[in-house]
């Protein structure tokens, strides 16, 4: 039998948010910034999930502020020689697979992600090699090597119409690491899956008995579930979908007022895009000790613009993404598959 880690398997050392700033060093830093994106010909790509100020900043220099599946394209297609990417480190290595020519540099390289830290590429590997019948999809949220393992590479936004169309061919599918995300997509596409069981510490703590009673409270407020959530959670959605489906919503449904079941950080263009509407966070494991992340991605909060500033600023010394160069050409594989599938979706 293959040992599957979870949750529950890894101890987590959290790693410290960045200092507060005041209004007069965010300025400072944001000014220098912009001069450092000029001069070493970078452009800015940034997660929902990262510091508003990250997320505006991204906005106002030309970069990109979006879900992992567009900060991949967006960074191949830019003319841009350096990517600075303001998420998490397999978003980084993405952006390095995609564009080997290009350098690629991030905040800080200690920025990881529970379902990368939980789905080591040995073990999935050996997971891999039980089911040699299995075509292998895996999520963004993996590392390089774990990518290279793979048949396909999927985000949340296209990967219900990925697995429809494998199960449409008569493929089973081995599907890692996020088992909420892979549950969801079994029960609405019916196919064949056999699951690692992964999990994202932000979306495992969202909690049904806790967002029925909000509801109750807030009668008049729609339900945006993000599928990393718990089937308990999706089951009292409106909406269902990746971040960018998730905003799309957002700003379609004619509730004025929107509960939320993902990472907090995506309030930002959510009230960017509809300003008139409210924005609750769904609720968690707990507060404090009691809760890993508060609805809010630990690793993501490591992001901040002195360190962006810093990786502009030192070349990238302590803050360059580096991929084996075969291990590249490997992963470049479903994840060309990837991009391809979705733009014939468009």
């Amino acid at each position: 039998m293959i040992e599957v880690q979870t949750l529950d398997d890894l101890n987590y050392s959290f790693p410290a948010k960045p200092k507060p700033l005041t209004d007069a060093q965010k300025a400072q830093h944001i000014s220098r910034i912009k001069t450092l994106l000029e001069r070493e010909n970078a452009v800015l790509v940034a997660h929902y999930y990262t510091d508003p100020d990250i997320q505006a900043l991204a906005e106002e220099t030309g970069g990109c502020v979006s879900d992992s599946l567009e900060m991949a394209r967006f960074g191949a297609e830019h003319e841009a020689q350096t990517l600075i990417v303001a998420g998490v480190k397999f978003m980084g290595e993405t952006a390095k697979i995609l564009t080997p020519q290009k350098r690629v540099l991030m905040p800080t390289l200690e920025a990881t992600c529970s379902l990368d830290l939980g789905c080591p590429a040995d073990k999935f590997s050996e997971f891999c090699d039980a089911h040699p019948d299995h075509t292998v999809v895996v999520y963004a949220n993996t590392s390089a090597a774990v990518k290279a393992r793979a048949d396909w590479v999927v985000t949340s936004s296209m990967a219900l119409e990925l697995v429809e169309h494998l199960d449409s061919q008569g493929k089973k599918i081995l599907w890692g690491p996020d088992k909420h995300l892979g549950g969801y997509i079994a029960k609405q596409t019916g196919a064949e899956m056999v699951m690692w069981q992964g999990a994202c510490v932000v979306h495992d703590e969202f909690k049904s008995q806790a967002l029925i009673a909000l509801k109750e409270q807030y009668p008049e407020a729609a339900v945006l579930v993000h599928p990393e959530s718990p089937a308990a959670v999706v089951d009292l959605a409106d909406a269902v979908g990746s971040t960018s489906q998730l905003i799309k919503a957002s700003q379609t449904l004619p509730n004025s007022m929107f509960i939320v079941a993902t990472d907090k950080g995506i309030f930002y263009k959510m009230q960017q895009q509809a300003p008139e509407k409210t924005f609750i966070e769904a609720p968690t494991g707990g507060n404090g000790a009691t809760c890993r992340s508060c609805a809010h991605c630990p690793w993501m909060a490591m992001n901040g613009l002195e360190a962006i500033e810093n990786a502009l600023s030192t070349g990238g010394k302590v803050h360059e993404i580096h991929v084996d160069p075969e291990l590249g050409k490997e992963a470049m594989k479903p994840l060309n598959r990837m991009l391809e599938f979705a733009r014939n979706l468009k």
